[in-house]
């Protein structure tokens, strides 16, 4: 590999060991992953070229929408060149010496002391809220303290020194969160190679039944359309803005057709990627 690829960066939101960080080792390996206090972070640091590409989630299987995320979407100048998911699993973990039987308090991000009830409950442990996982496994690491304990993703142990007390402690074993590339060039995926998604936002026009005209065009083409997502801009009910993925091309004659059609209908249509499908959007 190039000293130039090697050289390349790759952003994401969180702290050393967290699931976004995980996933770019996982499929960037190449690229030095850059961790960054917020999404916002995120976004200018590969807008303003520090990096090459960001990581960010888009969906998770239990809590729905990254919210934060479809409001940076269609403000960014950044493009999805890619998509990927990850099983979300959580250690329990402390410092070495620790057992469960030492464990008086279990810290970690809100939603992952939710996801991991029954395992806190088994221990008659309190639940501290952190600001995100891999956080929790370094405050712990930092406490010096055996009788606290960390719900954190499994690179987590590795980096600040834990020792795994109990694998897999979820109450749910269908966590999944999907994650998009971002990259400040716009990589349209080839056609013909390969299942492909096509991710866009868009207005729909102020006119009786418009959203249901917009979207009869993809019906009647035969697209399918995967996500249809809305949410307010400027604070103004009349005004809704549509984030919308549907399988194929743009180039398909179909989802051009349909594409076409969807124009007569909104003020504004903005394709944020074309890219390849994750081979487990493709699994039944």
């Amino acid at each position: 590999m190039s000293e130039t690829v090697k050289n390349r960066r790759i952003a994401y939101q969180g702290e050393p060991g967290a699931n976004s960080h995980i996933v770019c080792a996982q499929h960037h390996p190449e690229y030095e992953a850059v961790p960054c206090a917020s999404f916002e972070d995120v976004f200018a640091m590969v807008e303003g070229g520090d990096a090459d590409l960001a990581m960010i989630p888009i969906d998770n299987s239990l809590a729905g929408r990254v919210a934060d995320i479809h409001h940076f979407l269609p403000a960014s100048s950044l493009h999805i060149v890619g998509e990927h998911f990850l099983r979300i699993t959580f250690n329990l973990m402390a410092l070495p010496g620790a057992d469960e039987s030492t464990v008086r308090t279990v810290h970690s991000h809100v939603h992952a002391l939710g996801q991991c009830r029954n395992v806190i409950r088994e221990l008659g442990a309190t639940a501290v809220i952190s600001g995100d996982t891999a956080g929790a496994a370094r405050e712990v690491s930092e406490s010096g303290d055996i009788t606290q304990a960390a719900l954190a993703p499994p690179m987590a142990a590795e980096i600040y020194g834990l020792e795994v007390l109990r694998t897999e402690v979820e109450d749910e074993d269908h966590n999944t969160t999907r994650f998009v590339v971002l990259s400040r060039d716009y990589v349209k995926a080839p056609q013909g190679k390969g299942p492909v998604v096509t991710s866009f936002i868009f207005n729909v026009r102020n006119l009786p039944a418009a959203l249901y005209k917009a979207l009869g065009g993809f019906a009647t083409n035969g697209v399918n359309m995967t996500k249809l997502e809305s949410y307010m801009v400027g604070g103004e009910f009349a005004a809704t803005q549509f984030l919308a993925e549907v399988d194929g091309h743009p180039d398909d004659p179909a989802l051009s057709r349909a594409l076409e059609e969807l124009t007569f209908f909104t003020t504004e249509v903005k394709v944020l990627g074309v890219y390849p499908a994750a081979p487990e959007r493709l699994r039944d």
